[in-house]
């Protein structure tokens, strides 16, 4: 799924997008924040494909799954 994900440099200025679009993953995840459903994104988008908006989906948790958290070793005030 995620070979549905590339970068360019050139597009966006390296975000992750949609291959073949200039549809970065941020603005696909923006979109579902808002409340869009995923059938509403791609009638909307129509270079998009269902598996394109899942690709999004997929790639934000593998980065999340990535993310290393330091918690602080003292309360803050």
């Amino acid at each position: 799924m995620l070979e549905r994900i590339t970068y360019d440099p050139k597009i966006l200025g390296g975000k992750p997008i949609i291959k073949g679009t200039r549809i970065s993953v941020q603005f696909i995840l923006e979109l579902l924040a808002a409340g869009m459903a995923i059938d509403e994104i791609v009638d909307q988008y129509p270079n998009l494909e269902r598996e394109d908006v899942l690709a999004a989906i997929n790639y934000a948790a593998c980065t999340i799954a990535q993310e290393e958290i330091i918690l602080p070793t003292e309360a803050v005030a």
